[in-house]
């Protein structure tokens, strides 16, 4: 393994040595798949500097605007005692914190920022995700090792794998893709129930190494913000899963998939039929890689959540407010735990479909929570060496269904494979719900 660059991203923790290890796990198993199918051993190389820029934006637009990137009342309130993040991007998210506050949907900043603070924390961040909504009071690290969620990802290891399972000769789809040296996911089929951010970076990087990409969204569900930036690759189709046409559909998908990546909490997956048990039941081929926000175990694993929302409850936030003295929460510089929780994830993917190539079924659950857990063992980064700003004649071209844009070249180099794309960012619900 190569590290080039010098460069490090300004945070109480080392944020760019997470990205750099991270990026270097989904890379190596590139090169660990390419010699199982046959290719000399490749040399993967990892730069600092690049790895640093892909945890925050890799797509910019030319001559167009993204939209912002949070709603108006996102963001951090003052409570009675201490500090609480209301994450209210999503329509239903944002009426139910308002809905809490006892606040109509026209209510502004300061409307809320007056209702927040007479609410204690813990008491509002309970109210908020009964209510169907996602907040988090702001913890110490050492609160959140003290608090019986944080004592349970802790006990957590950074992937978990279930039990191994032989490849049954009765299941579908054993015949492998047509791999190739330069593309040796080329071909593997890969259902994407993931949103925001960790599952589009898993499988964004699975299909610049030729995975077929099929993500499936709900029929209301926008991420406006992001579909250029994690779209790429990957054919986007929508299907209404509270149907029963939604789920016969989802099942025929599932049926012929190879890998099957969601970021949904474990009870969702159970409603719809979709637990681990059953999924290995009805497709005993298929590998199950799931990742979440708050870990597997503990009274949290159904808990929806944010890295944002993650940062606060496990200390990240309080230890950045404290390192930097800001006067309130201090976060990292880019949402490392989804990015890194996506490439690890994309690692285990790839290692599991490694496995299965020689008769072996895996599968792994992986969370922002846990990662988090690695990321606050570490040193803060040294605050003057920062990332060099980029040459923008590196910067690649790109089409996009919105317009033209550049994207940052890859941050991982691996010998004899160039990562590309072979479909543009055309957005969500843009293609079929079906194979091609």
């Amino acid at each position: 393994m190569k590290i080039t660059g010098t460069g490090a991203l300004s945070s109480a923790f080392d944020v760019t040595g997470l990205a750099v290890s991270a990026m270097a796990a989904a890379g190596q198993a590139v090169a660990d798949l390419a010699q199982r199918l046959g290719v000399a051993p490749a040399e993967v190389s990892v730069d600092r500097d690049l790895a640093s820029l892909w945890f925050g934006m890799s797509f910019t637009p030319n001559g167009w605007e993204l939209p912002p990137v949070w709603d108006p009342i996102a963001g951090d309130y003052r409570c009675a005692d201490g500090w609480i993040r209301l994450h209210t991007n999503a329509p239903h998210h944002k009426a139910a914190a308002l809905d809490v506050l006892g606040l109509g949907p026209d209510a502004d900043r300061a409307t809320v920022r007056a209702a927040v603070e007479l609410w204690d924390g813990e008491a509002l961040e309970n109210a908020v995700v009964t209510a169907n909504g996602c907040a988090a009071f702001m913890r110490s690290a050492e609160a959140w090792l003290a608090h019986p969620q944080g004592q349970a990802v802790a006990g957590e290891p950074l992937i978990a794998w279930g039990v191994p399972r032989r490849i049954n000769d009765g299941g579908t789809r054993q015949v492998a893709p047509p791999a190739t040296a330069e593309r040796p996911l080329a071909g593997v089929r890969v259902l994407d129930l993931t949103r925001i951010i960790a599952g589009p970076v898993t499988t964004r990087f699975l299909a610049s190494y030729g995975a077929q990409v099929l993500r499936i969204d709900p029929p209301d569900w926008e991420e406006p913000v992001l579909e250029a930036e994690l779209t790429v690759g990957k054919r986007c189709a929508r299907l209404d899963l509270k149907t029963a046409e939604g789920i016969a559909a989802l099942h025929e998908l599932l049926r012929d998939a190879d890998i099957f990546i969601h970021g949904y909490r474990g009870d969702a997956l159970d409603k719809l039929g979709l637990s681990a048990d059953e999924l290995a039941r009805r497709y005993p081929n298929l590998i199950d890689v799931g990742l979440n926000a708050y870990g597997w175990s503990g009274p949290w694993a159904h808990r929806r959540g944010f890295d944002s929302l993650a940062q606060m409850s496990c200390g990240i936030a309080e230890a950045g407010m404290a390192h930097f003295g800001s006067a309130e929460p201090h976060p990292l510089p880019v949402q490392a735990l989804d990015h890194a929780t996506g490439y690890l994830c994309a690692a285990a993917a790839i290692n599991a479909w490694r496995d299965r190539l020689d008769g072996t079924v895996r599968s792994a659950r992986l969370s922002l929570a846990r990662t988090a857990v690695d990321l606050m063992w570490t040193a803060p980064s040294d605050p003057y060496a920062l990332p060099p700003e980029m040459d923008s004649s590196l910067l690649l071209p790109e089409d996009t269904a919105w317009g033209p844009g550049l994207r940052l070249p890859p941050a991982v180099q691996i010998s004899g494979m160039e990562p590309c794309f072979e479909v543009p960012a055309l957005g969500l619900g843009s293609a079929a719900p079906r194979w091609n």
